[in-house]
């Protein structure tokens, strides 16, 4: 009796699996699905030659991105991307993390921050451009440029916001300043830094786009545009496709990545809920 109850339960909790983990994919993909059988029905009614059906462009991402061009333009592009962001990182925690420890640092780059903040950092293309080049070296300073500030503003506010009260008992324990730091002011900090981070991903990729439309003969943004002025319209699209591609890519891998690094943070949301 004991056994037949245990296999009841287990399948029942199969059958709970099962279904939670149907329910995600329909939540996932249901959307997506409905939006691309949408535009099938209006590009086959559709006369503009520029409303290609998803087939078509289906087709041309097939036989434009997967072969030579996956090398030549795609992969120059992610390491641009990743250089970018990287740098980006690594400069806005550095910063952000002195500037919200100091005080009178914070108050005497305050009208600087917000002075450079609010350039577009697409309008300083052209200045890259006349002192570093027509390089890589360009595009990458392009991206850190807008890409560091979600960054550099979260970790400066996260270092503000650490709990004084643990602060000053830290103090008092004679815990060092760069124990302190490391155990204390940067945790304390991380969901605000992670949140900064996932603002600059989207940046990045949006000004990773627009330093190669603007200057470069290889990347993502320099195929898409070449395609537009030449009139290759399902290939355009294809490349736009693909772009969407990258940005889920990136933000699904970066969720994995929040979760491990904020696990300790999530669980104390749990507890506090329960």
């Amino acid at each position: 009796m004991t056994a037949y109850t245990g296999r009841i339960a287990t399948t029942q909790r199969s059958r709970n699996v099962g279904t939670r983990i149907a329910a995600s994919i329909l939540h996932t993909l249901g959307l997506p699905t409905l939006l691309l059988v949408l535009w099938a029905l209006v590009a086959t009614r559709a006369t503009s030659q520029f409303f290609p059906d998803p087939l078509t462009i289906a087709e041309a991402f097939r036989e434009t991105w997967v072969g030579p061009a996956f090398v030549e333009d795609v992969l120059p592009s992610l390491a641009r991307l990743g250089l970018g962001v990287a740098a980006s990182i690594v400069l806005g925690i550095a910063a952000g993390t002195v500037i919200g420890l100091t005080h009178w640092l914070r108050e005497l780059l305050e009208p600087l921050l917000e002075f450079l903040r609010a350039i577009p950092p697409p309008v300083l293309i052209p200045v890259a451009m006349l002192l570093l080049g027509i390089t890589d070296t360009m595009k990458v300073v392009v991206i850190v440029s807008g890409a560091v500030w979600p960054i550099l503003l979260n970790t400066i506010e996260g270092v503000r916001g650490t709990d004084s009260v643990m602060t000053e008992t830290a103090q008092s324990f004679r815990v060092s300043w760069w124990e302190r730091l490391w155990f204390l002011v940067l945790p304390a900090a991380s969901p605000r830094i992670m949140a900064g981070v996932r603002q600059a991903l989207s940046v990045a990729l949006i000004l990773m786009v627009i330093s190669e439309m603007f200057a470069s003969s290889s990347g993502l943004g320099y195929r898409i545009a070449y395609f537009q002025r030449n009139y290759l319209i399902a290939e355009m699209w294809s490349g736009i496709l693909l772009l969407g591609l990258v940005g889920v890519f990136l933000a699904v891998a970066f969720g994995l990545v929040e979760r491990r690094v904020l696990r300790w943070y999530h669980g104390i949301r749990e507890v506090n809920r329960a």
